[in-house]
């Protein structure tokens, strides 16, 4: 028995975006493709085989330290991002002013997905989801210039709904309109956390 096995669930990419410099901004520029190799997206400022260590691992490593580079797709669903909206009591929100990679439809519950289910397209290329991405202060900045005032309620309207990261497994090309598959690890959840719940 594979320790890895496909579902019946498939999403569809309806977005995709490059966030070219990061310090110049953290809005994405919509394409229509993207090649992913190893070391991430082409032209992505969040790829690379390896990152500097931020806030959401200072427990394990100091701030700078050189660690893999888990993080080099931002993904969210359709659906999280609505919902997302509806929290903040907008219309809507723009896929580029969270800065994501990918925007997909079609998968419940999105965010949620365990880590290291994998998104697989039609070429073969093949996404791992390290975890679920946390909403941080960034986006909100970019969202308060184009719609002021509606900045401020997006970290916590966010919560629980911000998709996930993930690295290249295996290199192809990603456009929007292609079918992703969804593999998810064969495991029970881990008996300790179940013990912890109790």
């Amino acid at each position: 028995m594979p320790a890895l096995k496909l579902t019946d669930f498939s999403c569809r990419i309806a977005w995709l975006g490059r966030v070219a410099d990061r310090e110049a901004a953290l809005a994405s520029a919509p394409v229509k493709s993207l090649a992913a190799g190893f070391d991430g997206p082409e032209g992505e400022a969040h790829g690379g085989i390896t990152r500097p260590s931020c806030s959401r691992v200072l427990d394990l490593h100091p701030r700078g330290t050189t660690i893999r580079n888990v993080r080099q797709f931002s993904i969210l669903s359709v659906e999280d991002l609505s919902q997302i909206a509806a929290n903040m009591g907008i219309d809507a929100l723009q896929p580029e002013w969270l800065g994501m990679t990918m925007l997909v439809e079609g998968i419940p519950d999105f965010t949620h997905l365990p880590p290291s289910s994998r998104l697989q397209g039609p070429d073969g290329v093949t996404l791992v989801v390290d975890m679920e991405n946390r909403p941080c202060q960034l986006p909100a900045r970019v969202i308060e210039d184009h719609l002021p005032g509606a900045g401020k309620a997006f970290k916590s309207a966010a919560k629980g709904l911000r998709g996930v990261t993930a690295w290249v497994e295996r290199e192809g090309v990603l456009s929007v309109g292609d079918d992703l598959r969804l593999a998810i690890p064969d495991q029970p959840v881990w008996s300790q956390l179940e013990k912890a719940r109790g």
